[in-house]
């Protein structure tokens, strides 16, 4: 079942400020679980409107927080060579207790304000999966999806340190989350060691969750406005996003 929804931007309230956001809802009345949608390292883009959206019309309350609010707000930059490298600036300057205040942030207004039922999940993709790891480490996640999450075995942005993000895996397993994986193996942000040891740490921590690597497949394969978009393995990973949050979160 596909719902009609309704959109809009909103700026919520945080520790030391206001943060934007997008947020996409079913119009039909009723009590919606709510799931937070994670960016890549481009901001909050008209693609992942796109994605909060299409969450949404399987009947859920998705908001995508500006995690950049606090350096450089509403910023939205193009998949370029400089598109990247100002990324990669913008990734130094995006902390855990931030992310962990703005994860809070959302999860508070879309349960007391959107009156969402209690359990809540995530979907990030790339730097977002990173952040949604790193959320279901942290916060009572029931359900959540990482497309082709950067970086999490290593320190190389501040987010994964001081300890890599890979290594919190036990506070996964401590909330009873489940955790589905989705990466290409051509990935160049995500090498096949990489994959390897995040299988190994998740099944050592004794974490529900499902690790899916598609053949012949580079980063960025559910984005249909780039040349790494792989149609049939977008398709695949979605189908399986959809099961996932409907088994964990009873959607509708």
């Amino acid at each position: 079942m596909q719902y009609d929804i309704v959109s809009e931007h909103l700026g919520l309230p945080v520790e030391d400020g206001t943060m934007g956001a997008y947020l996409a809802r079913p119009t039909a009345p009723g009590r919606y679980p709510g799931v937070i949608v994670g960016f890549e390292m481009f901001g909050l883009t008209s693609y992942i409107r796109n994605m909060t959206e299409r969450i949404a019309q399987l009947g859920y309350v998705a908001i995508a927080p500006d995690f950049y609010h606090r350096v450089a707000p509403g910023i939205e930059l193009a998949a370029s060579p400089e598109g990247r490298s100002r990324g990669f600036e913008l990734l130094e300057q995006v902390t855990r207790p931030g992310v962990l205040s703005d994860l809070r942030a959302a999860i508070t207004y879309l349960r007391d304000s959107m009156g969402t039922s209690p359990k809540t999940g995530m979907v990030g993709f790339s730097f977002g999966g990173h952040i949604a790891y790193f959320a279901a480490t942290q916060l009572d996640l029931a359900a959540t999806a990482a497309f082709y999450p950067g970086w999490l075995p290593t320190t190389d942005i501040a987010l994964s340190r001081p300890e890599p993000t890979l290594s919190l895996a036990p506070g996964i397993a401590k909330h009873d989350g489940r955790l589905l994986i989705l990466v290409g193996d051509q990935d160049h942000a995500v090498s096949a060691d990489q994959t390897r040891r995040i299988g190994e740490e998740l099944s050592a921590a004794d974490v529900r969750h499902e690790l899916v690597v598609y053949p012949g497949t580079p980063h960025g394969f559910a984005c249909d406005e780039r040349d790494t978009f792989r149609p049939a393995v977008a398709e695949d990973a979605w189908r399986r996003v959809g099961a996932l949050l409907a088994a964990e979160l009873s959607a509708g």
